[in-house]
């Protein structure tokens, strides 16, 4: 069993698979390593003596430079490297791009929508407005319990904080996320719920929905009834009468559009869970279906390799505009924008931003850039799509359903509980958070370390990602976890 995996040829430093004892002495490339000290799984050796200043490099590319001597075979971590990011940067255009091969289309059992989108998920949700009614929101989702079935397959609420006393960007974000999810491919029927003195209320909602299948869509303000209990339930009751009609038929894989996250990430993440998804990501748009990748801060360092997979040149410079213009919205609030990496993503091997960049873009595959999404955006076009949102999950998962993604790809090392308002798929980077944590972890990436290949857990995961698509329950939808989160980027009046 290899104990040391030096990813490229050109790299400085190895990743233990396993812990590691001081004094060990380890063969790699052809070259013996003796430790100098213990080293945890997933973290990093030097593989030859590095001086202040030079550069490390894993998968490939720098991800930071020595801040201290450092011995062959030493730990190779945070107290000894770096960050070599810095502020706004200018890019060049220098195109990169293989096209994917299309291949013999598979199907899946989806709902069909009006305007030919398809649904894996035949639910109600109930959508309050404002922060105001969220309660009433979690009142009329217990109160509805009783109707599933017979074609509802669920009825979720999704209470928020927002709505009001919102300025600029923070009050469009909020109307735009609701609109987009108010139309989503998964939900048969939506209850716009307002309470009738907010900013961002139902006829704004409305207004940013575009077209709707009305049938699917019911709109109440609360201080406009008597009891909005009463009210709301005959709205629901309305609802759930249309959903029962409907049935799953043949949908092409092509009509899928997969969300692409990591969270909890660990040293193994860039080596397993991430381009196991990636080898997904090429195998569905071979299909020509269409995938999303997001969390913009932590895509720094690792650009570049996106900007040369861009397809043309506008999309090379709105994928310039997405990075500095993230890494602007850092400094604007005075943060630093390379302090990224979580306490979890460091016990687990993870030193700078950079390092965890380049992991985590191996999500996207190899596939060309064909599309770059403002924050709210819906997907449109076929491929690789970037997504403007930040890293936090809760809140990169909902922009990428808000996006219309039916299904989100959640890679972890460190195991996550929480949910997206679609069927939110966790894949462990390692079989020993797999094992442990049956009840959050869909899918083992760790077979990867085990011999497995990885076209064929990206072909497993494939399949898998269709058995969901046909209406398979994944852990957290078992476990009954539905979440949202809107991005707040300012000031609450």
């Amino acid at each position: 069993m290899v104990e040391l995996l030096k990813i490229s040829a050109n790299d400085n430093v190895a990743v233990a698979i396993s812990p590691l004892e001081a004094g060990a002495t380890i063969t790699v490339a052809g070259d013996e390593i003796t430790l100098s000290e213990g080293i945890p799984a997933g973290h990093k050796v030097a593989l030859q003596n590095l001086a202040i200043g030079e550069t490390i490099v894993k998968y490939g590319y720098p991800i930071g430079q020595a801040k201290a001597l450092i011995q062959k075979g030493d730990h190779v971590h945070v107290q000894n490297i770096k960050t070599l990011l810095s502020g706004e940067l200018e890019y060049e255009y220098r195109p990169k791009v293989d096209p994917v091969k299309t291949k013999e289309p598979v199907m899946f059992d989806g709902f069909l929508r009006s305007g030919g989108c398809v649904g894996v998920r035949n639910e109600l949700w109930i959508l309050p407005t404002v922060g105001c009614v969220s309660d009433v929101a979690r009142a009329l989702e217990k109160r509805a319990q009783k109707l599933v079935g017979e074609g509802v397959e669920g009825v979720f609420a999704f209470p928020h904080p927002y709505g009001c006393s919102q300025m600029g960007d923070d009050q469009e974000n909020t109307r735009k996320v609701l609109a987009d999810l108010a139309t989503h491919p998964n939900a048969g029927g939506v209850l716009v719920l307002g309470l009738g003195c907010e900013n961002s209320g139902v006829d704004q909602i409305r207004e940013n929905m575009g077209e709707f299948d009305e049938s699917r869509v019911r709109f109440l303000v609360s201080q406009q009834v008597e009891d909005e209990i009463e009210a709301g339930m005959e709205l629901i009751e309305q609802l759930a009468a249309t959903m029962r009609s409907d049935k799953r038929v043949p949908c092409p894989a092509s009509k899928l559009v997969i969300g692409l996250k990591c969270g909890g990430s660990d040293g193994f993440s860039g080596i397993t869970a991430n381009p196991v998804i990636g080898g997904f990501s090429d195998l569905l748009i071979a299909q020509g279906g269409s995938t999303i990748l997001t969390e913009v801060p932590e895509m720094f360092g690792a650009e570049t390799i996106l900007m040369e997979r861009c397809e043309t040149e506008d999309l090379f410079d709105k994928t310039v505009e997405l990075i500095n213009g993230f890494k602007h919205y850092f400094e604007s609030h005075n943060q630093t924008i390379y302090e990224n990496p979580s306490p979890g993503n460091k016990a687990g091997g993870i030193s700078t931003l950079e390092d965890k960049a380049l992991g985590c873009t191996q999500k996207s595959g190899f596939a060309p850039v064909k599309d770059v999404l403002s924050y709210g955006q819906k997907a449109e076009t076929a491929g690789l799509n970037l997504l403007c949102a930040p890293g936090n999950d809760l809140v990169a998962s909902t922009a990428l359903a808000a996006s219309g993604a039916q299904i989100v790809l959640f890679s972890t090392g460190r195991g996550t509980p929480f949910a997206s308002p679609v069927p939110t798929v966790k894949i462990a980077s390692n079989s020993k958070l797999a094992g442990m944590k049956r009840n959050w972890i869909d899918f083992d990436a760790g077979a990867l370390l085990s011999g497995t290949s990885l076209e064929e857990l990206s072909q497993k995961l494939m399949d898998y990602v269709l058995e969901v698509s046909a209406g398979k329950e994944v852990c957290s939808e078992r476990n009954g976890y539905h979440d949202m989160a809107i991005f707040k980027t300012g000031v609450t009046l």
